[in-house]
């Protein structure tokens, strides 16, 4: 018997004997369980079928011995027909997949009353009690047995006779379809109960057809308060992605078509946004506009013009949408601009044509594809963005800041909060649909095989101009905004009391001596705490799962490989509010009960920010020949074994960024995240809208300070603990070009 099938029979019995079955109220690493290891509550699945009557649950060590039988008596591949090899690893791979689907099926199946269903309690033996959400058992169970459903697929023949390959596949679909698909299913599913909780398609009609989402007048282009949140949503998200596309785009012409000096810092301010929780821009934006801000204060003194709050609404919302994702914008454009063909334009004017009919007829044309995704990610970006609308927002309200209230507010309607994000999630959908039809059969390719030396176009004089009359005093005014959005954190009262101070930061970050050692009494500190934590779990795991399935997608050929393609990016298109507002619902009651926990936060970051780690991973191993594996597999090693010492040694500019992009989402999050943190799992940037609400701007900026300083030296860390690719010659072979080898 080999080791993996040891290991997964291990797996399995562990999770059957000594751990208990359902989850703990109480955290598991813990081990108080251990104490009561015998209770009703702490049990595992043994103890609970033989002294708690959780019989259901026989079918489990049943599996496993038939597995052990299976295993114990292997079919020889060498003598044995490949019929009778083919059977036994059918009825392996049948095995594992009942195991795995039965300790899921029981979960949804049971409920703490008995059964879900009344068509189960009319079919089956009645049942005494009922059972809470699964725990560590059932989890080390359910994965024990697809580890031995993918050892029989392997055996089978499918991905080569690959286990490593066989198995990273089924545990990715396991947990994309759970922690992705099934909360987004989850919402459906509840925006169509009535408040009895019975199936209701005229309930969610009148959850959606709701004038508050759709009431329309003139004022809406204008941000009247008269319109309706949905149409406010999509208003803005419009202006917001045409906006920092003509802006991204400008700021990348910028770069790479004219002589501007300060390159290097655009290219910094570039990361700026990235690194900051979403609500610094907005802050910023009151304290330069807001009715104590110095603009007003200005004007006020100048020219006595009255102090006004117009920053609060649609103008102050799209202003600060705007700071935020033009350098997302600029980050998408910047590598399409360079990717135009110098030759392409060469022949057009050799035709004749002016600089400005190149630029709009040969240039723009083919910046399309990059145009169609900037203006998609500003799109979805803004229909997500939370911290900017509930800090400026006022009387404007969006479908955001509405789910929010929905689920939060005295009204606590979480029907309404599905539809909602229903809807939100059709604006988004409906915006990938329109972006890839967009740029659907056509050519956009530039860069070939053959040389291309020739030099950019100069830009047409007018487009020159615009460039810079627009995108430097832009530039000049995000520099304004950061600044002042990190001297207010040294203010007593902006707007008031400009005197120094740093009683910001000692309110939020104090430590005192006692008898004891420090002890940590600043406010902040428990929210940043669990902030760090969180943030160092999810990043690991968002990398190893993004450079996993890029993996899969880039070097296996299966089918289904589409699909499962499209799973792995799906959390991309769905906005982080109907995000977090799935898990409440999916995750709030049994089998999978998590709400409450740091896990779920965990988890919501991992699966948020999982397609950067596989766009990522699939950019870098398209560099790599495939002949690597392939030399690889020939000198005898296995799919894990080329993973690990060929590919990952050579994909650690991907790993750094899936590593560091997770890290700093999660630590910046807040439309995901905001519904999901309880009194214990509190983390920044909810501490920090907390602040902005109570106004307490001070201490929101000073924390909003400390968490760009701590993902800057984590981004640091990240770049030396990982090192770079190492693609270096020996100096004999430098000195031989024609015998050197080029690897990516």
């Amino acid at each position: 018997m080999t080791a993996y099938r040891i290991i997964a029979l291990m797996i399995i019995a562990a999770g059957l004997t000594l751990v208990p079955w359902y989850a703990l109220q109480d955290s598991f690493y813990a081990f108080k369980w251990i104490a009561k290891f015998a209770g009703k509550d702490f049990a595992p699945a043994i103890i609970q079928i033989a002294n708690f009557n959780k019989l259901w649950l026989i079918l489990l060590p049943a599996l496993l011995l038939a597995s052990v039988g299976l295993y114990a008596r292997p079919v020889d591949a060498v003598r044995a027909a490949e019929g009778a090899v083919r059977s036994w690893a059918r009825m392996v791979m049948l095995i594992g997949a009942t195991g795995a689907l039965y300790v899921l099926a029981q979960g949804f199946a049971i409920g703490a009353q008995g059964y879900t269903f009344d068509a189960l309690q009319a079919a089956l033996p009645a049942i005494s009690g009922g059972q809470f959400g699964m725990g560590s058992g059932a989890l080390l169970v359910g994965f024990g047995f697809i580890l031995i459903c993918a050892d029989g697929i392997a055996a089978m023949g499918y991905f080569r006779g690959d286990r490593f390959v066989a198995s990273s596949l089924l545990c990715i679909v396991v947990l994309v379809l759970l922690f992705v698909f099934f909360p987004v299913v989850r919402i459906l599913y509840e925006g169509i109960l009535d408040q009895d909780r019975g199936l209701s398609i005229m309930a969610f009609w009148d959850r959606f057809s709701l004038r508050k989402l759709w009431a329309l007048d003139i004022a809406c282009l204008w941000g009247g308060s008269g319109c309706g949140v949905a149409w406010n949503t999509l208003w803005l998200a419009l202006l917001c992605a045409a906006g920092t596309t003509f802006l991204g785009l400008l700021l990348a012409l910028i770069v790479t078509r004219s002589n501007f000096r300060g390159k290097k810092a655009l290219r910094l301010l570039t990361v700026l946004p990235i690194i900051t929780p979403p609500f610094v821009v907005g802050l910023a934006l009151i304290m330069l506009f807001g009715r104590a801000g110095v603009v007003n204060q200005f004007l006020e003194w100048a020219f006595g013009i009255p102090q006004t709050r117009w920053i609060y609404g649609m103008p102050g919302v799209l202003l600060a949408q705007l700071f935020a994702f033009t350098p997302v914008a600029f980050l998408v454009l910047i590598g399409v601009v360079e990717g135009v063909s110098p030759t392409l334009e060469e022949a057009s004017q050799s035709l004749h044509a002016t600089r400005w009919q190149t630029f709009r007829h040969v240039t723009l044309p083919l910046m399309a594809p990059g145009l169609a995704n900037a203006f998609l990610v500003g799109f979805i970006e803004s229909i997500a963005d939370f911290g900017n609308p509930i800090v400026l927002g006022g009387n404007f309200g969006v479908m955001s800041t509405e789910i929010y209230f929905a689920i939060v507010g005295a009204q606590l309607d979480q029907g309404k909060a599905a539809v909602y994000s229903l809807i939100l999630l059709a604006f988004a959908l409906f915006a990938f649909w329109l972006q890839r039809k967009a740029t659907a059969k056509k050519s956009f390719v530039t860069v070939s095989g053959k040389g291309d030396t020739g030099l950019p176009s100069p830009l047409p004089e007018g487009v020159r101009r615009t460039a810079i009359f627009v995108g430097v005093p832009w530039l000049a005014l995000t520099v304004v905004l950061y600044g002042m959005s990190m001297f207010g954190a040294f203010v007593k009262v902006w707007g008031r009391d400009h005197t120094l101070t740093l009683e910001h930061f000692v309110k939020g970050f104090s430590i005192d001596h006692g008898p004891h050692g420090f002890l940590f009494t600043g406010a902040a500190w428990h929210s940043l705490f669990n902030t760090v934590q969180f943030s160092l779990a999810a990043a690991p795991l968002t990398a190893i799962v993004g450079i996993l399935s890029a993996y899969l997608i880039a070097r296996t050929t299966f089918k289904g490989q589409r699909a499962f393609e499209f799973l792995t990016l799906l959390s991309f298109a769905i906005p982080g509010t109907v995000i977090g507002v799935a898990y409440i619902f999916a995750f709030n009651v049994p089998p999978i009960e998590l709400t409450g926990t740091g896990l779920i936060i965990v988890l919501c970051f991992v699966f948020r920010n999982l397609p950067v780690g596989v766009r990522g991973g699939i950019a870098a191993l398209s560099q790599l020949d495939k002949s690597l594996d392939e030399a690889s597999t020939t000198l005898g090693a296995n799919g894990a074994t080329t993973f690990r010492r060929v590919l990952m040694p050579l994909l650690k500019p991907a790993i750094v960024g899936a590593l560091i992009y997770g890290f700093v989402r999660s630590m910046t999050t807040v439309s995901a995240i905001v519904f999901l943190v309880s009194g214990d799992t509190e983390v920044a940037t909810t501490y920090i809208i907390g602040r902005v609400i109570n106004g307490d701007y001070g201490v929101a900026i000073a924390y909003c300070a400390v968490l760009i300083l701590i993902m800057i030296v984590a981004i640091v860390f990240v770049q030396w603990l990982v090192g770079s690719r190492k693609l270096g010659r020996r100096g004999a072979v430098l000195a031989a070009p024609s015998a050197a080898v080029a690897v990516g």
